[in-house]
């Protein structure tokens, strides 16, 4: 039997500019039901770069004027990794005990905030929690503190979603954490937070909202997959008729404010749309799934040389997570363009493109904001391929999401047509 149920849940949500100012009577309302008369405190988690915007500052402050205790962690990892990860835990274990936590920054400082709030309320180690097959995938036994998702930059959805990203350092390989538990409990979407983004964060994180929405749209519809148990559902149940709404919109939105908010980041209309973009693509795609670029986004990044992006901390190498996907976007609906090719001409007309092949509006915009032109620019060859393969074939929850089966020869024909793109 086929599947007749599709599922669907987001976060609270509270959207607008301003809207971080209000964090303090948030927090407090979702540790009113604390028992006992102890200051009830909170763990606000950021990286080092948003600390130095102020903007975590200026929220823990409102948070205390509420009352509350606030514990600052500013040690987050642009790009978490198993280390990263283990450290905040470890901090986070030692000042407890916390009622709830709040993460200010983008989605790596999202990310970290999930997994701390995990390990501070569930047993076991981080590894056990990682999705098979790189970890044990189990499932988190408690229910987690309270999380606001407080988003700087405007792209990785991670406020929405259910998904905690890392690279695991000794395989080499970018992976995650998976439960619904794991999904913020609100969401605070302030684009006047965004303001100080890099144009380079622009355009990466940019490309995650436009990966988001397109890979949730070309999704496997939920109706093809084998029919589940209660028990078997998961986040991710492919395209379904609610996820598809987001998807069109933030597409929509996109296509009239990338450039701009790339080319002018004091444009405050572009910003406010693309914030509104990435939260409606995060709605979307935290519900249908993502699948090809996401799964080959993974070892892009975790297996970087020496790449060294401008707007990003100079200190060590990186990819961005949203340039990693979007390099084989072009090539990954190409392959998949038969399996639904009025979505394709759909997708490419909402963003702008009519007339045009989805992947040569890809090309155009990735042109258009800066990035790279392909793998050989982020320093990969054609000696590359079977270990990039290696690694997106280790990500079969996402390519479980792909509208058609996906071998390790088409992975290889996508990478070997990403090196270069003009």
């Amino acid at each position: 039997m086929t599947e007749t149920v599709f599922t669907y849940a987001a976060p609270g949500l509270k959207f607008g500019r301003g809207a971080s100012d209000e964090i303090g009577w948030d927090v407090q309302q979702l540790c009113r039901d604390v028992p006992g008369d102890a200051a009830r405190r909170v763990l606000l988690v950021t990286d080092p770069g948003v600390a130095a915007t102020g903007h975590p500052d200026r929220i823990a402050d409102g948070m205390r004027s509420r009352g509350l205790e606030v514990v600052l962690y500013a040690e987050a990892h642009v790009e978490p990794t198993d280390a990263s990860l283990e450290a905040a835990v470890a901090a986070a274990r030692a000042a407890g005990p916390f009622h709830a936590v709040v993460a200010v920054g983008g989605g790596s400082s999202i990310d970290t905030a999930k997994a701390v709030d995990l390990m501070l309320t569930n047993p076991g180690e981080l590894m056990d929690y990682v999705n098979a097959p790189v970890g044990g995938g189990r499932a988190p036994e408690h229910p987690l503190l309270p999380l606001v998702a407080v988003p700087t930059t405007t792209g990785t959805g991670a406020e929405s979603t259910t998904i905690c990203v890392l690279d695991v350092l000794a395989l080499a390989v970018k992976t995650g954490i998976s439960h619904a538990r794991l999904r913020p409990t609100l969401a605070v979407v302030d684009p006047d937070l965004t303001m100080t983004q890099p144009a380079m964060v622009t355009a990466s994180a940019g490309m995650d909202i436009l990966c988001h929405a397109l890979e949730s749209w070309t999704a496997r519809w939920y109706a093809d997959f084998d029919a589940k148990r209660p028990e078997q559902r998961v986040p991710y149940c492919g395209a379904n008729p609610i996820a598809d709404m987001w998807a069109e919109k933030s597409l929509s939105l996109l296509a009239g404010s990338f450039r701009r908010a790339v080319r002018d980041g004091s444009d405050g209309e572009a910003r406010e749309q693309m914030a509104l973009a990435a939260t409606f693509a995060g709605l979307g795609f935290g519900n249908a799934g993502v699948h090809v670029p996401h799964a080959c986004a993974y070892p892009i990044a975790g297996r970087v040389r020496d790449y060294r992006p401008a707007g990003y901390p100079a200190d060590e190498p990186i990819i961005p997570h949203g340039m990693a996907v979007v390099m084989t976007a072009p090539a990954a609906f190409a392959l998949l363009h038969d399996a639904a090719p009025e979505r394709h001409r759909r997708a490419a007309e909402l963003l702008g493109g009519t007339g045009q092949t989805l992947p040569d509006v890809l090309r155009g915009l990735m042109r258009d904001v800066g990035l790279p032109s392909g793998l050989a620019e982020l320093g990969y060859g054609a000696g590359d391929v079977d270990a990039l393969v290696e690694g997106a074939l280790q990500q079969q929850r996402l390519l479980a999401t792909a509208p058609v089966e996906v071998t390790a020869e088409d992975l290889a024909a996508v990478f070997r047509e990403s090196l270069e793109h003009w």
